[in-house]
């Protein structure tokens, strides 16, 4: 994605490419097979949704088009994880690799004991505490539980970005706000949940006996092994300095 001319240009095949993304449910086997996927082009060539899918199918707001559709339904369906997980961008992980992504990111630290050694901060700690009741939160009711409505505690966004970045935050699900009749209003917003949540505490942690670096390594291999890239373009793709 780039902007010229003051426009969005999407980097996309044309609508006639025999080797085009045509609906979710193919993205999704893809994802899958490759076990990483983000959203939009970056330095890696062809490592990127918008760069398998027609151009100008995006932001139409046709589900069975639009790969801005498709990021809802694939979060929704729960068959592989969507979050801000490359860089501080969306994307997507399969199932099997993140386990991988878990163990390498968190850095052997489930969320309390992170906090228990003074590696969180206060603000990932008041929004972690209301996934412990609860297992799904709409972003704008975590925001105020959270304590980040006007006076309150600042950089939401931010938080939760450096959670899902660490592995222990995901998008599950977009949905509209509801007034108090109950009836449904405004643009779909994101969901939020934990891995543990949507694929139980056994899968997530299965690679911790991996030492991290190990789990990193196993990562950037199957990266390569799709898409032939340097060390420098894989560190800035997918490099993490930590929460």
């Amino acid at each position: 994605m780039a902007v010229e001319h003051g426009e969005w240009i999407m980097r996309g095949v044309a609508q006639d490419d025999p080797g085009r993304i045509r609906h979710w449910q193919e993205l999704v086997a893809w994802i899958d097979e490759i076990g990483f996927l983000p959203l939009f082009q970056n330095k890696i060539p062809g490592f990127s949704v918008e760069e398998h899918t027609y151009g100008g199918a995006w932001w139409t707001g046709d589900p069975t088009e639009d790969p801005w559709e498709w990021r809802q339904l694939i979060a929704r369906s729960g068959k592989v994880a969507y979050g801000k997980f490359f860089h501080q961008k969306a994307g997507f992980i399969a199932r099997s690799w993140f386990p991988h992504f878990a163990n390498w990111r968190r850095d052997g630290y489930d969320f309390d004991s992170r906090w228990d050694e003074e590696l969180a901060t206060r603000r990932q700690k008041r929004v972690m505490d209301l996934f412990t009741g609860t297992n799904e939160w709409l972003s704008c009711a975590l925001k105020e539980q959270a304590g980040f409505q006007k006076g309150g505690e600042k950089n939401f966004e931010g938080t939760l970005t450096q959670l899902q970045m660490g592995g222990y935050l995901l998008i599950r699900d977009f949905r509209q706000k509801q007034n108090r009749q109950g009836k449904s209003y405004g643009w779909p917003i994101a969901v939020y949940t934990t891995p543990e949540a949507l694929w139980g505490y056994d899968i997530v942690t299965s690679a911790y006996p991996l030492a991290p670096d190990e789990s990193k390594r196993r990562i950037f291999q199957q990266v390569q092994t799709h898409f032939p890239a340097s060390d420098a373009a894989l560190q800035a793709v997918l490099g993490w300095r930590g929460m």
